[in-house]
């Protein structure tokens, strides 16, 4: 019954956490304005749209905004470090403390989002998909809180620490969040769907850029609120998001709560027959070895998911070991040697992203038609490319004063084609690839690898520029070459096919039997051909299908 809470049954979970689940497990229950009649339009409807948009503002948007938000106002929080440091030691700050406690500043960040990483096995398990999503809210409010009030209290640790949360937040977000779009997305939409992830994290880079803009809040008494920008997002998703489902296949699979689930696959498909979506799910629950999910161990030592499990970690670590990141680092230089004024440099980077949303958009149109494998080929192989041209174009950038021109364009086209498929389909590919069993843990060392892969790149890449100067970026042209090798070679096909489907495909490599789940074609069968006769069709001519 709507507002009437049942809760799952948990152990070694204490009664405050009981609590709080129960709360979570209420607002599934709420009406949505956005569910309240859905209209079926080629896999797409108000809700589900409504979950993709709200999902991602409050989770991947805080991720990217953070990425950028500490570019602006570097010189006021070294400033602040500055004068902090004198009123409680009486002497100036050391320029080695100072380098110490803004690197600390910056990469803390990453550390954070490690450890939220590592959280969200346990945190899905009790909150859910939604209920992950809706606790994390909590963090970015901390984390909001600590670095806008920082100065005013004349702490540092408060900004310090505040980056390390909302890294915690962004950690949990980028697991909780593509999980959440895999499940309630029909597989149709699939792709789609899980671009609102990218999406957002290059509308996140490209807000903090407008927003640290001299005329808003780049300025000495302004750029505290560049951080507490940050519980708007955060407020809009807790407004929302609690009057949206959960996710369809965690409340049948994991809650065995068939009415719930029922609810959601109705809202999200928009139409009140799901008899095939349910008998789907309840087959593939009854296929898999175990309900429960299992651990990052289980996943590791299971040859059934090892090559899901190479894959998903290649994937990863090409996202992060492309070299973007590194990219941000020679911009500035770029634009003062091509003569822009310092004072335009800001407002003609805000090109970058506005390049980066524009592609994520693109990307997340044409996906269903092209598929991962190709735009991921096309997206790594175009960055070896242009990775080499800004090889050349950097050498010669003194001898000709045209030169850093065709080094700019080089950096767009290398945004452009991270964004068109590195950018987001990782996450995609990291839902897709595995079960409902396995797919928490698998999020889980995913997450550890993207993580792990940036805090390394942010380390290593000005150890790698100091020794190899304008040829630094030869190492990143040879990862991306790499990655489309591999890609193309051992990476099947994942549009529009099933979970189940997706796992047959890689049954040969991983040498076990690529036999389709009997039961599953069975209850597919058995309730499509139960439906035909009832409209009169003949039982010979059968055809299953269903949005998942």
């Amino acid at each position: 019954m709507p507002g009437v809470c049942t809760l799952p049954e948990f152990t070694d979970v204490s009664e405050d956490g009981l609590l709080l689940a129960g709360y979570l497990e209420l607002t599934t229950h709420l009406p949505s304005p956005l569910c309240s009649d859905p209209q079926m339009n080629k896999g797409l409807t108000a809700c589900l749209i409504g979950a993709a948009f709200f999902g991602a503002l409050g989770s991947s948007f805080l991720y990217g905004y953070n990425l950028s938000v500490v570019n602006a106002p570097a010189n006021y929080i070294k400033a602040f470090y500055n004068k902090t440091w004198q009123e409680r030691y009486g002497e100036p700050i050391g320029a080695g403390t100072v380098t110490l406690l803004w690197s600390l500043t910056v990469s803390i960040f990453a550390i954070g989002g490690l450890v939220g990483a590592l959280t969200v096995p346990f945190l899905i398990k009790i909150f859910g998909r939604k209920g992950t999503l809706l606790l994390n809210n909590v963090n970015a409010a901390i984390a909001a809180l600590l670095m806008a009030l920082g100065e005013t209290a004349a702490s540092f640790e408060m900004l310090i620490i505040g980056r390390f949360v909302i890294g915690l937040d962004s950690g949990i977000a980028l697991s909780a969040l593509p999980m959440y779009l895999g499940e309630i997305a029909p597989r149709q939409v699939r792709g789609s769907i899980g671009q609102f992830n990218s999406i957002f994290i290059c509308l996140g880079v490209f807000i903090g850029q407008v927003l640290g803009l001299p005329e808003i809040f780049h300025q000495e008494t302004r750029w505290i609120w560049l951080f507490a920008f940050l519980a708007a997002p955060a407020v809009l998703q807790l407004c929302v998001l609690p009057f949206l489902p959960e996710s369809p296949r965690f409340l049948l699979i994991e809650r065995r709560d068939e009415a719930r689930a029922e609810k959601a696959f109705q809202a999200f498909l928009g139409k009140q027959d799901v008899s095939l979506e349910l008998e789907e799910v309840h087959a593939e629950s009854r296929a898999q070895n175990t309900v429960a999910a299992v651990t990052v161990l289980d996943v590791f030592r299971n040859r059934n998911v090892r090559w899901q499990l190479i894959t998903v970690i290649v994937t990863m670590a090409s996202y992060q070991l492309c070299g973007l990141n590194a990219i941000w680092y020679y911009t500035n230089g770029i634009f003062e040697k091509a003569g822009f004024a310092k004072s335009l440099i800001p407002y003609i980077t805000l090109s970058t992203g506005g390049i980066e949303t524009l592609a994520a958009i693109i990307s997340g149109l044409v996906i269903e038609k092209i598929g991962r494998k190709p735009l991921l080929i096309f997206g790594f192989s175009a960055m070896a490319l242009f990775f080499g041209l800004l090889t050349i174009f950097l050498n010669f950038q003194d001898r000709y004063s045209w030169m850093p021109y065709l080094s700019f364009a080089s950096i767009l086209a290398l945004i452009a084609s991270f964004c068109s498929g590195p950018g987001g389909i990782p996450f995609i590919l990291t839902g897709e690839l595995f079960e409902q069993s396995y797919r928490s843990a698998a999020f889980m060392i995913a997450g550890t690898v993207n993580w792990l892969a940036n805090f390394a790149v942010g380390l290593l890449f000005p150890f790698i520029q100091e020794a190899l100067q304008d040829y630094a970026f030869v190492v990143f042209m040879v990862i991306c070459v790499m990655a489309s090798v591999y890609f193309f070679f051992l990476l099947p096909e994942t549009k529009s096919k099933t979970f189940l489907e997706i796992s047959q495909s890689f049954a040969k490599i991983n040498k076990v039997s690529d036999a389709p789940d009997q039961e599953l074609e069975d209850v597919l069968s058995a309730k499509a051909r139960s439906r035909d006769e009832a409209n009169g069709v003949a039982a010979s001519v059968v055809e299953m299908e269903s949005s998942f």
